[in-house]
């Protein structure tokens, strides 16, 4: 049978199931019946021969075994396999989270944004653009709601101070991408700005205060998963216990053979597993808040010390700091997506372990521990940590430790991490301990629970790589719970209903779309004046034609007569001195002079006589 054909059986063979189930009140999803087909094939119990076509017998047996395993709501592994689909569904790291998220709000942007490119330069379509600039900066910095009045107002002043209305004009010249991208800065700006008025008390309408959201989160999302780790590593120590006491005689084990222990572990193994994943993205988040605490801090800090009280200050100083704000405030935004998204998947996980509660009630597990030592996963690697293979004892195997091994604790080990002698041997999980030795065969590494386990599953390591191969295919669940995928790509029809699985747990996601492209991605070539109707042509002509008969007027009356605008200039006065060499002075004779005979003499006769006593010049 060829693969196309192969595939096209798969996919009836999924729905007569799913059809089977919902006749029977059960709804399951498409992805959980590939899981279960593949469970039921690989199981070597149910004698399917993956070499041969399947006769219709075999397709109604198949959907049959499916159907009852299906239905069979009591048993653990149905639970694990639930689990292990929901998580494969919906799990996404920070990465492939941010990035939906980012998807989203553009999703959401996309028609805000057409509109704005869209727009024509009209004077009357200015002031509504505008209206839709500040709409597109409110909503793609999910800082208040576009209905509240006060917030609105602050991104509109917000954005006047960095893009007025008379910038539009400008703004509807540039290219769409162009366009874009100053979208973008603006928002950003907007976003940085709006921040910094929330700290300075001058605004911040509708914003909330991430930075203690997050902690509560943190707190609230680290103490859960806390909790229910401790939970299963107290079931799975428990398990553990019963398990290996059914080693130690028939009747123990006929005991407690009915109670579907195994199952259960790897339930509450594959739980235990999930949760470390969710734990580590929780701490993963809360340093990352941490370390944008400090750089918000810092930032606000510099931008503070920048603007002060100044009236003005240079944009290149400020806007790559409101920038920066802006960076750091959409970080704590994915953070709060980050930790909503891991509590929910804490929360809806929960749901496949409640059936641990139903087959083991704590009456019943009490009553079953009876007189039975309960070790934890520290406690076995307490008592193991003395004890190291002889690396002389091994001749063609190597072997790795941590002094002789770099990077030792980033080294990718098998099974999860569990013994790989315990497995196929005992059918169930033990923790190895690498401090014993790590076995390094065909470039893959295995730890052990005991030195005595690793001696054996050294002495033939295949065999027991195929004991754990046969393990997983009775309890299809340990192939994703020991991470055994690698292992089975031979099998033909395993690997077609892994395809189908692909195509049924991811499918393909549909939604409308549109394209555009600019009318002219090069410079415009057009000549205005050209014309392709030759009526229009011969109407400009008949215009040109008859202008020509046309005269111009012109009147001028005698107030207007020879009137020009006129202006002058003059030199404004200036202030001028002179100064002297030198302070002289000079000094002249004081004139005297002498009348003689004023007063009269002896004789009438007498004459008066003039006598000149001023000093010469030379004397004085």
């Amino acid at each position: 049978m060829s693969c196309v054909q192969t595939e096209g059986v798969l996919k009836k063979i999924v729905r007569k199931i799913g059809q089977e189930c919902s006749a029977r009140g059960q709804t399951v999803s498409e992805t959980l019946v590939v899981f279960m087909v593949k469970a039921v094939v690989l199981d070597p119990r149910n004698d399917f021969d993956m070499d041969k076509t399947l006769t219709k017998k075999d397709v109604q047996s198949l959907i049959q075994l499916c159907v009852t395993r299906l239905l069979d709501t009591t048993n653990p592994s149905l639970s694990t396999i639930k689990m292990q689909v929901y998580f494969d569904m919906n799990y996404a790291n920070r990465a492939e989270l941010h990035s939906e998220q980012h998807h989203v709000l553009e999703g959401r942007l996309a028609p805000v944004v057409r509109d704005i490119l869209d727009s024509c330069s009209h004077v009357h379509e200015i002031e509504r653009m505008y209206q839709k600039i500040v709409q597109y900066v409110l909503l793609s910095s999910c800082m208040g709601s576009p209905s509240d009045i006060e917030v609105v107002r602050e991104v509109t002043a917000g954005l006047q101070s960095i893009f007025s209305q008379g910038e539009i004009i400008t703004f509807i010249s540039l290219s769409k991408k162009d366009k874009e991208q100053q979208l973008k800065n603006l928002a950003k700006l907007v976003m940085g700005i709006r921040l910094y008025n929330r700290e300075c008390g001058k605004g911040g309408s509708g914003i909330d205060d991430l930075p203690a959201i997050l902690n509560d989160y943190i707190l609230s999302a680290t103490q859960t998963i806390d909790e229910r780790l401790n939970t299963c590593h107290r079931l799975a120590h428990q398990y553990t216990a019963l398990l290996e006491s059914m080693q130690e005689g028939q009747d123990r084990c006929t005991q407690l053979s009915s109670f579907k222990l195994k199952e259960a572990l790897f339930n509450v193994r594959q739980y235990e597993a999930f949760l470390c994943i969710l734990l580590s993205d929780a701490i993963t988040s809360a340093q990352e808040v941490e370390k944008m605490n400090v750089q918000f801090a810092a930032t606000m800090k510099q931008l503070k010390k920048t603007v002060q009280d100044k009236v003005s200050v240079d944009t290149r100083d400020v806007f790559p700091l409101f920038v920066e704000l802006s960076n750091l405030w959409s970080g704590f935004q994915n953070e709060i997506l980050q930790l909503s998204f891991l509590t929910n998947m804490t929360n809806n996980l929960q749901q496949f372990s409640e059936i641990q509660s139903q087959l083991f009630p704590e009456e019943l597990l009490t009553s079953l521990l009876e007189g039975v030592t309960v070790k934890s996963d520290e406690e076995r690697m307490r008592e193991t940590m003395g004890t190291r293979v002889n690396v002389s004892d091994f001749k063609n195997q190597e072997w790795l430790f941590p002094e002789t091994t770099d990077n030792f604790d980033q080294l990718l080990i098998q099974y999860h991490g569990f013994c790989a002698h315990t497995i196929g041997m005992k059918g169930f999980t033990l923790p190895g301990n690498p401090a014993i030795g790590i076995l390094k065969h065909k470039e893959r590494c295995y730890v052990f629970s005991s030195k005595e386990a690793a001696y054996v599953f050294a002495q033939d390591p295949d065999k027991f790589i195929q004991l754990n191969i046969e393990e997983a295919k009775q309890y299809t669940e340990l192939i994703l719970l020991l991470e055994l995928c690698h292992q089975f790509e031979y099998l033909a029809l395993y690997k077609q209903a892994r395809n189908v699985g692909k195509h049924l747990m991811k499918p393909t996601t549909k939604c409308d779309s549109s394209t555009q492209t600019d009318t002219h991605i090069l410079p415009p070539t057009i000549v205005p004046s050209y014309e392709w109707n030759e009526w229009e042509l011969r109407r400009k002509a008949i215009k040109l034609a008859n202008l020509r008969r046309k005269l111009t007027h012109a009147m001028q009356t005698d107030l207007s007569h020879m009137r020009r605008e006129n202006s002058t200039q003059v030199y404004l006065p200036k202030d001028a001195s002179t100064q002297t060499k030198r302070d002289n002075s000079s000094n002249v004779p004081r004139p005297q002079v002498f009348l003689q005979g004023l007063r009269g003499g002896p004789s009438p006769t007498t004459h008066m006589v003039k006598v000149d006593l001023t000093r010469p010049v030379d004397e004085a």
